[in-house]
């Protein structure tokens, strides 16, 4: 349902409730009127009645047949009104013409009452005269105070329902118009080249679209960030594994024409370390899609039997550069928290991975548990002060850069934030680097 059809349905539901309630009030307040008019109408006349009889203007017949009885013939209500005069004995004395042939209320006394009289109902006024010995009751029918009311309901309803239609052609054409704006910035992003991640034009703005309008633009300013950021991230990946693929066939080529054994070993020793470097940097690249593709879902993280894997993993790597890596998480229900385990298990192991890569022959790297936080220390020249704002950045390499392809520390922060964690880098007093992984709260 489109939102322009929505909004005429609101407003069409709500004018025809608010104009049917109109419609009952008017209803029953003419009702009301109406009822309070007419009786004091029947009361008027049969006091006007009771009058002319002590006045000797209306005579009653002397030989017992009901006389005639005029009423006020000025208006058509007049014609529906019945009179009848009854003597206290209850013999009728005089009557209107038209009026019912039994009395109109047995009702005693001066007052209003209601009667049923032909299986009609009336509401009668009667005026009790002593000194005449007569009672005067005047009265009409209640059906035709019904339909008074109801030709005033009809009188409100035909020019309504002759109004409806045009209110409703009405309400759609302004409700058009009002969304006109919306419809023009719809056309706008649908010419809009693909390409084009530049803010909306300007131009007048109704209010209640501004804040649709600033979240495109933040919208767009985020993708064409993101953009920029994706070139620049393949232009670094296609840099760093074109270095790598160089070496590796320049060595081939030299490992082909070398003259002699010694100088053969050594091109395959350096093809070695080049398909090493590649492997790393493309299982890298692999770990930072995965990261910020991968969900936080919680699981029961045992961060002794973790860090324990980890350090088998890495035990290679450190046994050839010669650093002693040491493990103080043990393992146990108490060292288990929520945590997705991917995450985490990436974290760690590319921080472990960077500090073995930073320490020298000899070095000790130590992973170790302070409360929520994960601790990752060296032995290595740490980060310059001039790097450590941009150290988490994608292909910054510290100055011991090696092997390294700078994406250890940006997976490493990547992994903790989509955890809900965080990575530092505190700087250190004397030789060394502290790396600490923040872990969310449970």
């Amino acid at each position: 349902m489109s939102l322009r059809l929505r909004l005429f349905l609101i407003l069409a539901l709500a004018t025809g409730a608010i104009w049917f309630s109109a419609v009952i009030w008017i209803e029953h307040s003419t009702r009301a009127q109406v009822t309070r008019v007419l009786d004091a109408r029947l009361a008027e006349a049969a006091r006007m009645v009771s009058s002319l009889l002590e006045d000797r203007r209306i005579a009653m017949a002397g030989d017992g047949a009901p006389v005639a009885i005029p009423l006020d013939p000025h208006g058509d209500y007049a014609h529906q009104l019945s009179c009848q005069i009854w003597s206290l004995q209850g013999t009728l004395v005089g009557q209107s013409e038209g009026a019912p042939q039994v009395q109109l209320t047995g009702a005693q006394g001066t007052g209003y009452s209601q009667s049923t009289v032909g299986g009609e109902t009336w509401r009668v006024y009667t005026v009790e005269n002593p000194a005449l010995g007569v009672r005067v009751m005047v009265g009409d029918s209640l059906g035709v105070r019904d339909r008074l009311v109801s030709g005033v309901i009809e009188g409100l309803l035909l020019p309504m329902a002759l109004i409806l239609p045009l209110l409703a052609a009405a309400l759609w054409v302004s409700l058009g118009r009002g969304l006109a704006p919306m419809h023009r910035l719809a056309e706008a992003l649908r010419l809009r080249s693909p390409s084009d991640l530049s803010p909306l034009p300007a131009g007048p703005v109704p209010a209640e679209m501004r804040p649709m309008r600033g979240a495109l633009d933040d919208l767009f300013a985020r993708l064409a960030k993101a953009r920029e950021a994706e070139r620049d991230f393949t232009a670094f990946a296609a840099h760093e594994l074109k270095t790598p693929l160089a070496g590796l066939r320049t060595q081939a080529q030299i490992a082909r024409i070398a003259p002699d054994e010694a100088t053969r070993s050594r091109a395959l020793q350096s093809i070695e370390r080049s398909v090493d470097r590649t492997d790393r940097l493309v299982r890298q690249l692999l770990e930072l899609s995965a990261v910020e593709r991968e969900g936080a879902a919680a699981e029961r993280v045992d961060l002794g039997q973790l860090s324990a894997e980890i350090c088998a993993d890495l035990a290679p790597l450190a046994e050839t550069r010669g650093v002693a890596l040491i493990c103080d998480i043990p393992q146990g229900s108490e060292q288990t928290l929520p945590a997705s385990g991917f995450l985490l298990h990436t974290a760690l192991r590319n921080l472990v991975e960077n500090a073995l890569q930073a320490s020298s022959e000899g070095g000790k790297v130590r992973i170790s548990r302070r409360g929520a936080v994960l601790l990752v220390e060296d032995d290595g020249p740490g980060i310059p002060e001039t790097l450590r704002a941009r150290a988490c950045e994608r292909f910054v390499r510290g100055t011991r850069g090696g092997d390294g392809s700078g994406l250890g520390l940006a997976i490493a922060r990547a992994a903790m934030e989509r955890l809900g964690g965080g990575l530092e880098l505190p700087p250190s007093a004397g030789q060394g680097q502290r790396a600490e992984l923040h872990l969310p709260a449970a």
